[in-house]
């Protein structure tokens, strides 16, 4: 029996191992070929980028040579990214113009929303909170319309608060946090009362500090869902010059591969040191909803 055991877990350890390095290649190669010159990139990928060689001298292979190590370390593309192409930078902080208040101004709105439908008892509480929950089932695709028209009539077309009005009210985050506040003991909020604490007092020193790991949990996905979009600036922000980032990656012609590589990888940085700090928030936050300690 001991030795089925072991070879089951053995067998386990496997196929996790192969969907772990499933998962990451696609990571590991855009970091270490961000390292590779335009030349090298061209004589291993082959026929995939032949659009993206610059001279008819030029080798393609026939044949895509996947490679996890450059024959010869560079830093061009980082260089033309970060000194000699101002413009990849400016979209880089474009990004962060946009994403940081959506994400800081949706998780105080969902916070106060959480709390009043948790302590709310009124009649229309469950078809308000159903409303929320059908709203968030929708994809963005779906309100993109009704955004773009609320958004011309408010006179905020093509600027930032375009986008960053309808991030603040998402739904996603409310659900999360109210499903999390109800898990909180009601003995803890009777107490606070009859201690004399009044409702932004018990808010403010009993239901945020348990919800803290919800809030870290929500602020990662909030800021990784919108760190990564693409067509809600294309159709409320048409001004390029206010574009993100994650905007200009699209449209990277094939004859700047390299480039696409070190841009993806300095746009991966934010989102893997958040994910880094807040990844026991995290975990916890999703696995335990809400439980209280001790």
């Amino acid at each position: 029996m001991k030795k089925n055991h072991y070879v089951g877990r053995a067998l386990l350890t496997l196929v996790a191992a192969f969907f772990a390095f499933a998962f990451l290649m696609p990571t590991v190669l855009t970091i270490t070929n961000s390292f590779m010159t335009q030349s090298e990139i061209s004589a291993n990928y082959g026929k995939v980028f032949a659009n993206a060689v610059g001279s008819a001298n030029t080798y393609i292979s026939d044949t895509v040579n996947l490679k996890f190590i450059p024959d010869k370390v560079s830093l061009s593309q980082y260089i033309t990214v970060l000194i000699k192409s101002p413009d990849y930078l400016l979209k880089f902080w474009n990004s962060v113009i946009l994403v940081v208040p959506i994400v800081l101004l949706q998780v105080g709105v969902a916070s106060i929303t959480a709390y009043s439908f948790t302590r709310w008892r009124g009649k229309f509480r469950s078809f308000l909170f159903f409303f929320y929950v059908i709203l968030m089932l929708m994809p963005y695709q779906v309100t993109l319309v009704p955004n773009y028209l609320v958004s011309s009539w408010l006179g905020i077309l093509n600027t930032r608060w375009a986008i960053i009005f309808p991030g603040m009210f998402a739904p996603f985050s409310v659900f999360l946090l109210t499903k999390f506040m109800r898990r909180i003991p009601v003995s803890l909020i009777e107490a606070a009362k009859l201690d004399g604490s009044s409702e932004w007092q018990i808010f403010k020193d009993i239901c945020l500090p348990q919800c803290r790991s919800a809030l870290y949990s929500i602020a990662i996905l909030v800021f990784i869902d919108y760190w990564n979009m693409v067509e809600q600036p294309i159709v409320l922000l048409p001004d390029a010059t206010k574009q993100p980032l994650s905007v200009y990656l699209s449209t990277i012609n094939a004859s700047e591969v390299g480039l696409a590589f070190a841009i993806a990888t300095i746009y991966m940085v934010p989102c893997l040191l958040l994910f880094l700090h807040g990844e026991d928030y995290l975990v916890e936050g999703i696995a335990h909803q809400g439980s209280v300690k001790g």
